[in-house]
């Protein structure tokens, strides 16, 4: 083994961890990895940043903004009203409408977005037929998913795919070379849901999405003011403990002392607590308590009497993740203020402010409503609890759909390039209105597209070094012996399961070189490999870590166990339709 193939294999597993912990975003990992690249002479900077110049992140770009015209014009809610209309009265029928819906719309647009335009009708056709939503919920999200392998704009991860085998010598795929794979994964999860998965589906009462999610306890941190009555106090005098909040620790100039009852508390202390939002707000009613927020020097309280509290979840995509709120500077940048965070399973005698943010994580925030809702049309946070109705603009939402289908339309019978037909289109809707000029960047989930960008540039330096070779050798001498079809099982498998800690598209972007070079060393077809890979990476359903699976976890009420039983067996079915589906469509 060279250094070269040491340096790249201890850049990915250690780009791997920081992914997994998430100590910085992923999009400065990446920029890390490749500045470590340049500056050992591995990659020249040309070809570091090549990735970032391919057309698949001009691709990317407009879908994004394309999607976003979609809904924000009522496009995607008049889809959704279909439920109401289609559906029938027979639990079968109606699983089976709302599943194809939500696979169509997702072979379109971003998965996520499917799910949360069709979240509420789904709701709300439970309650009319006197069902439970959480019979309903998981396969939703599970069909926005497999919904996105139709199409190569239905998902970033095909995308992100046919940008890193056209950096490796291969065709790009075609718009709708997975079609007939995807279709099959969509017929069979469908099926599976009607006929065995709904019995590992739990019956268990849904909050509405007019009503507050099912979360846990919060953790917060409060501060004695300094004419509190707290001052000179026993914790045990004081009602915190009585009304069922949990005091973690107390934080005294700096440091941090175990809470006793005798503990007596002084003014400017800060107290770690733990509890429910609903004891929270009541402890902090008076001025012997209050939330700890970020403090800094321009105006001393955002809020004013046009105020709310929200809660928001933290999702993949956003720029929140991997940053301590007091870094983030919530109330300087965004007139936000962090009352709280509720992390499923975690609870750390930590302050707020140094809490580095994860996925998944739900945020109590206070702030203008105006600044609430601009928040709100961003990608960084969910709004929980309520799902904002878009009116149809009829005019426009017609003219984006319509562009939409002609940028697919002219890329597809090759008469422009697919990135410069859907540019044109996605320049189109913002010139027409359907977005406004000023927010049109706000629909784009840049840090996706420097993870794509900079994974390209990795995935080809693992092909210049010899790295992806090496690794293709070691799974050739596992497998091998098995037979060829134990080599492709061993790498979907593979892909499948770095899917879960890491995002769909990074893992494809991982896997990717190996099963190229795995392919070259038994001298087969490597699209079979490269199109197996990209199936591989997006049909894995063993955990609630999608965006799309998140954004039904709450209203759903549902827990862990629930998507392991009901995907595990969704991933294993998914699995041998790909295993007996690609050999055949792209022979070896």
């Amino acid at each position: 083994m060279t250094w070269e193939i040491a340096l790249v294999l201890g850049l990915l597993v250690a780009s791997m961890v920081a992914f997994i912990k998430e100590w910085l975003p992923v999009d400065i990992v990446t920029l890390l990895v490749l500045a470590v690249l340049i500056l050992t002479g591995v990659l020249s900077p040309t070809e570091a940043f090549a990735g970032f110049a391919n057309e698949i992140i001009i691709i990317l770009g407009s879908i994004f903004v394309l999607s976003g015209a979609l809904l924000r014009t009522g496009v995607m809610e008049q889809v959704g009203h279909l439920i109401h209309t289609r559906a029938g009265n027979s639990p079968g029928r109606l699983l089976t409408v709302l599943m194809g819906l939500a696979a169509g719309m997702s072979a379109v647009i971003n998965n996520t977005n499917a799910t949360a335009v069709l979240m509420p009708a789904t709701i709300e056709v439970a309650e009319r037929r006197g069902l439970n939503a959480s019979r309903l919920l998981m396969p939703l999200a599970y069909a926005s998913i497999m919904g996105g392998t139709c199409t190569l704009i239905g998902t970033s991860t095909n995308v992100a795919a046919s940008g890193m085998i056209t950096r490796l010598g291969l065709e790009p795929f075609s718009l709708f070379e997975f079609t007939p794979v995807g279709l099959a994964a969509v017929a069979a999860g469908i099926l599976y849901f009607t006929l065995i998965g709904h019995r590992f589906l739990p019956e268990r009462g849904a909050a509405t999405v007019r009503d507050r999610q099912p979360i846990g306890d919060y953790l917060a941190t409060f501060h004695v003011p300094e004419e509190s009555k707290l001052g000179g106090s026993l914790l045990s005098e004081t009602r915190l403990s009585s009304e069922g909040l949990t005091i973690l620790a107390i934080v005294r100039s700096g440091v941090k002392i175990f809470p006793r009852g005798d503990s007596r508390l002084e003014p400017g202390d800060l107290l770690i607590v733990h509890g429910p939002r609903d004891l929270l707000m009541r402890a902090t009613e008076g001025a012997d308590l209050g939330f700890e927020t970020e403090r800094w020097s321009g105006n001393p309280d955002p809020v004013a009497e046009d105020t709310e509290i929200i809660e928001a979840m933290v999702m993949p995509s956003s720029t929140f993740a991997g940053w301590t709120p007091r870094q983030l500077e919530l109330r300087r940048d965004r007139s936000l203020s962090l009352l709280a965070v509720y992390r499923r399973g975690h609870v750390l005698a930590t302050q707020i402010g140094n809490l580095k943010l994860a996925v998944g994580d739900i945020l109590m925030l206070q702030g203008r409503r105006k600044r609430l809702r601009e928040m709100e049309k961003r990608q960084d946070l969910w709004r929980l609890g309520e799902v904002p109705h878009l009116p149809f603009r009829r005019r426009r939402g017609i003219f984006a759909a319509a562009a939409l289908l002609v940028g697919v339309a002219v890329g597809t019978s090759q008469l422009a390039p697919l990135s410069v037909a859907l540019l044109l289109a996605a320049l189109s809707v913002a010139l027409a209105g359907c977005v406004e000029l000023h927010k049109v960047y706000e629909l784009v989930e840049w840090r996706l597209l420097v993870l794509i960008g900079g994974m390209t540039s990795v995935g080809l330096a693992m092909q210049k070094t010899g790295a992806a070779e090496h690794l293709a050798e070691k799974i050739v001498e596992f497998a091998l012996p098995f037979g060829i079809y134990a080599v492709l099982a061993l790498i979907a498998l593979l892909t499948m399961a770095l899917t879960e800690p890491l995002s769909n598209a990074a893992a494809a972007l991982v896997v990717l070189p190996v099963a190229l070079s795995t392919a070259a060393s038994l001298d087969l077809n490597p699209r079979t490999f490269a199109v197996l890979v990209t199936l591989s990476a997006s049909l894995s359903f063993f955990t609630p870590f999608e965006p799309a699976c998140l954004l039904v976890f709450g209203p759903g009420n549902y827990r862990f166990r629930d998507f392991v039983k009901a995907g595990t067996i969704l991933t294993a079915i998914t699995f041998v339709i790909i295993l007996l589906m690609v050999p055949r469509l792209w022979p070896l």
